[in-house]
């Protein structure tokens, strides 16, 4: 047997493997999951229904268009549907965008630390990160954004709220940011978590992205609507752009389940606001407690809370752990905890505190 190995590109070298958050251990003390940004709740009323009908069909290939899924986007969000595109969730979308932007001698800017898919799949395009540090305030630096253009930069992520910190850009900075970045690169406001915001001095990125064609934003159903295990997001940018989109998404990518799943989901906007709203008083009474415990907490605009740690993240993950919740450490960094149910969040409030103390 001959000892070469088949060649392969050499972008691929050093790229990190992406870490999901660690699921609870099966057979064990219950124990919650904190660690994907996950909704705790079940399907939307009448998306499981939708979804079983469809799945009598799935010997065949779902419509490769999202035909009805686009036609529900362009209708929820008043955008034509050639400014549409769909991929496998919003991390999906983000490759095919860069993949529709960048190859090797370009350059893609984003904040860091940030969404960790950002680096892998700039390395997979064979285009160049240029991470830029937050600020001390875990919020995008848009001045150090800007100083960092040069003309081989090709995309620009902006993270609002940025995952992990939950943090947010607001309107007067953010439209400043916008008015200075280059005609010529694109920049792409990753909200993910927009359903999750209440200061109303963030702007919704559509209102954004209408007059500014090199503006586009990508979103999922992953978080705020439960969606995450059928993989579906899309992304609202002016023509050119979307039929990059288009181009580079994998043939029939979102399933028809994942379709069936999105529109129904899109038709119980009330039931999904109710339990967003749930999240949201959550999310204010686990910061509160972690204030009141001492702990530095920024401001989290997302459906999880953010605690930078530096070197006591991996110990204060093993300690919730043992408490019975599932945390996403981030070795050296800090610790991202989704907010889910009442007691799970009872649970790591109580960890947090014992964890202060014995400091």
């Amino acid at each position: 047997m001959s000892e070469k190995t088949p060649k392969l590109r050499a972008a691929l070298d050093g790229i990190p493997t992406y870490k999901p958050g660690r699921p609870a251990p099966a057979g064990g003390p219950v124990t919650y999951k904190l660690s994907s940004n996950e909704n705790p709740y079940p399907p939307l009323p009448g998306v499981l229904e939708r979804v079983v009908t469809a799945a009598g069909s799935f010997n065949r290939y779902p419509d490769l268009a999202c035909t009805g899924l686009v036609a529900e986007l362009s209708e929820r969000f008043s955008v034509p549907v050639e400014h549409l595109a769909t991929g496998t969730g919003s991390v999906g979308v983000a490759q095919q965008l860069v993949q529709s932007t960048a190859g090797p001698g370009d350059e893609v800017i984003y904040a860091w630390r940030s969404f960790e898919a950002y680096p892998i799949i700039t390395q997979v395009s064979g285009a160049t990160s240029v991470p830029v540090p937050l600020t001390s305030g875990e919020v995008h630096d848009l001045d150090a954004m800007l100083a960092a253009i040069t003309d081989r930069t090709r995309l620009i992520f902006v993270c609002n709220p940025n995952n992990p910190t939950g943090t947010v850009v607001r309107r007067a900075e953010l439209e400043s940011f916008l008015d200075r970045v280059p005609d010529d690169v694109l920049v792409v406001l990753d909200e993910a978590y927009r359903e999750f915001i209440r200061d109303p001095e963030v702007p919704d990125g559509i209102d954004l992205y209408r007059d500014r064609p090199n503006v586009c934003v990508l979103r999922t159903f992953s978080k705020a609507y439960g969606l995450a295990g059928l993989r579906v997001g899309f992304a609202v940018g002016h023509d050119e752009v979307a039929a990059a989109l288009r181009k580079t998404a994998v043939p029939f990518g979102v399933s028809q389940l994942a379709q069936e799943a999105a529109v129904a989901s899109l038709r119980s906007e009330t039931a999904l606001m109710e339990r967003v709203e749930t999240l949201v008083a959550e999310r204010t009474r686990v910061a509160e407690g972690l204030l009141g415990q001492g702990w530095t907490v920024p401001e989290s605009h997302a459906n999880f809370v953010w605690l930078r740690l530096g070197d006591r993240t991996t110990d204060f993950a093993a300690a919730c752990e043992r408490a019975g919740v599932i945390v996403r450490p981030f070795a050296g960094e800090g610790v991202r905890v989704t907010i889910g149910e009442t007691p799970a969040m009872d649970l790591f409030l109580q960890a947090a505190e014992d964890f202060r103390k014995a400091l």
